[in-house]
């Protein structure tokens, strides 16, 4: 049995609809996924300055966060690349 055309019409736009909502999940996902990695990769670096810090001087240990921020973006290039 043949549809009409109001019914392929509503069958197509149901297609369109749930493959927006697909992609837009997609997206999401994707962003959330970059967010994580970058959180990560700044918890890397603070515990690695940390750790390298560790055996100095106490008026030596200084890190400050554009040092955490420069040496994430660089593993993130790393990693990235």
């Amino acid at each position: 049995m043949a549809l009409t055309t109001e019914q392929q019409t509503q069958i197509d736009m149901q297609i369109a609809i749930q493959t927006a909502v697909v992609s837009a999940q997609a997206a999401a996902t994707a962003v959330e996924t970059g967010k994580q990695r970058k959180l990560d990769a700044v918890r890397i670096a603070h515990t690695t300055l940390l750790e390298n810090k560790r055996n100095l001087p106490v008026e030596q240990r200084q890190i400050t966060p554009a040092d955490i921020m420069a040496f994430a973006d660089s593993l993130n290039a790393y990693v990235n690349s």
